[in-house]
Formats: C-alpha cells, structure tokens, sequence
C-alpha cells in the first residue's frame, strides 16, 4: 500500500432532516434590494418593491389596468399577426416557430396591445408594448398598431398615449421592421398638425429603434424611476468613442437632468400624474376640437384619478 493513498472504505453522512418545500410563486426577490417579498405585496403595490421602490417589469395588459380608468380600456386591432417574408431564421429556430413560443408564452399575439381608453376621463387612444413577448421587440405588427393607435387618436380626436418596454426593432424582420419607425414618426407629425397631444411613457427598458423613433417625439415624455433609457448598449458606446461613461448614464434619473425626459413618475402615480397633464391639453385645446369647431366630446367629468392607488390588475407580470 502506497504511503500517499488512503483506502476510502465509505463515508457515513448523517441522514438529512426533512425540510418543507417552499411553495413556487410566493415570493420574488427584488432585484433592487435583494429583499425576498410576498408576491400579494408585490401586487398590491403594481410590482413595485415597497422597500427600495425597484419598478419589475410587467405585462402590457397589466399595466393597461394600471394606467387607464377601471373598466375604460376597449382592445382593438387585436387579430394582427406577423408574417415571414424574409423566411428568416436566427441562431435556434425558424421565425415562425420563435413567433409561436412567444405566444404561447404570453398568451398575446405580438408584442403590443392598443385600443381605447380614458385616462382621468379624458379620451384617448392606446397602446402598450409588452417586453415578455421577445424583447418588446418592434416588427411589423408592433409598428402597424402604433400607427393605428395613432391614427384612431386623429379620426377620433384623442390624445395618443403610448407605453414602452422594448429592446428596439425585431431583427427577424429586418428592413420590414426598420421602415416602422419613419412609418410611425410621419404619422405624429400628422398628429402634431391636427393639434392633439402625444404622451410617451418610458419603463424599463426603452431602447434602440423605438427610442430613436415614436418614444422620443412625446409632446410630454415621463419614464418610471431607473428605467434603461438609451440607443445603443453601454458596450457599444463605450468601444466607438473610447472613454469611459459615468456610472448611470442610460436610466431615467441621467437623462432627466440632461433634459432628454420630462419627468419621472413612480407607477402608483402614474395614472394620476397623466390625468392631470391630459386634464390640462384637453382644456388648453377645447376638449380636442378641431380649428373653428366645438369638441366631439362630452363635457370633461370629474377627474377620475383621486391619487388613490388604483386597484392591481390581474394577470401575470
């Protein structure tokens, strides 16, 4: 027997005691403070972390329920389906099968929702990007119900309210995708012509394409605390200019102070914080009437958000 190798002849471990499994789906860790939190609490309080204020990312119909006043928000255009001109396939899968995952994951059929709604009573058209459905990404389908969005606000005279949370445009779709932010950004400027406000709602993340197109051109633009808010990731930046960028540059509290935001709004005041801003747009242009005619509206009722935190919405996060 070699002096340097001892035989093992078994080692005995003390039986473990039974532990009681932790139920899935009862807690959530914040990923601001790293405090472990009830997911009721999480609910109560619209996915905000109650200790540090962390804003988690949530569903587009979530937040639908969240932004707009009980029982308003009315879907449309809510058949639109991408197709796969391109037949594009990326590193795993086909298009259409990616395309498929999401949904069945999500349960949506794109990554935007959008419809109409009221907001403090005051009417307005809609939509809601969903980053669960890969990325938030913006194609075709994406793009097309922003503009509807959009165009209802102009048909309809309303003020046009749309939410972000998006990585930027789809790259399954290429140029398809790329040509959804002149499409969208000509259509505001129509917007703008006809004399009805655009609010842009920034959470976490806002990015790329998106950014770069209809997120940006808000006549009122709010983000949520510590959204990411930037075009191109922190690396890219980084290599093409060569120096080194100041801690936070791209969330919402930096471009705040450079001026390229209007203001932050934590998301239990959101609701109140846009009622008040589109209580002050419609008055200031007549209850949204056209030049030389009387609104095609009823008469504003009392603001419907009293600062009160809205009741949370079902639905996953």
């Amino acid at each position: 027997m070699s002096w340097l190798k001892r035989e093992r002849t078994g080692i005995k471990q003390a039986p473990k005691p039974d532990r009681a499994e932790m139920p899935e789906g009862l807690w959530t860790k914040c990923d601001g403070c790293g405090e472990a939190l009830f997911q009721t609490v999480l609910e109560e309080n619209l996915w905000t972390c109650p200790n540090c204020g962390h804003h988690f990312r949530v569903a587009a119909r979530t937040y639908a329920g969240y932004l707009t006043d009980p029982e308003s928000f009315r879907e449309r255009h809510a058949n639109l389906v991408a197709g796969d001109p391109l037949e594009f396939r990326d590193a795993k899968l086909p298009y259409p099968e990616r395309l498929a995952a999401a949904q069945r994951d999500t349960g949506e059929k794109d990554a935007a929702i959008s419809g109409i709604a009221t907001i403090g009573g005051v009417p307005v058209s809609v939509a809601l990007m969903n980053f669960f459905f890969m990325g938030g990404s913006m194609g075709s389908v994406v793009g097309e119900k922003v503009a509807r969005t959009i165009e209802t606000a102009i048909d309809e005279r309303r003020a046009c309210v749309v939410v972000s949370a998006t990585g930027g445009a789809r790259m399954q779709e290429g140029i398809l995708s790329l040509m959804q932010m002149a499409k969208t950004s000509a259509l505001l400027a129509r917007l703008q012509r006809e004399r009805l406000p655009f609010i842009s709602v920034l959470t976490d993340p806002s990015t790329a394409g998106v950014l770069a197109s209809y997120a940006s051109l808000g006549d009122v633009i709010v983000a949520e605390p510590r959204a990411l808010v930037g075009f191109a990731g922190a690396r890219v930046i980084r290599q093409t200019i060569g120096e080194d960028l100041p801690a936070g540059f791209q969330r919402a509290e930096f471009v705040l102070e450079k001026g390229f935001i209007d203001r932050i709004v934590h998301r239990k005041r959101m609701r109140e914080e846009l009622s008040r801003l589109l209580e002050f747009l419609w008055r200031s242009t007549r209850g949204f009437a056209r030049e030389g005619q009387s609104t095609p509206h009823a008469e504003l009722p009392a603001r419907a958000a009293t600062g009160e935190r809205p009741a949370a919405a079902s639905g996953d996060r």
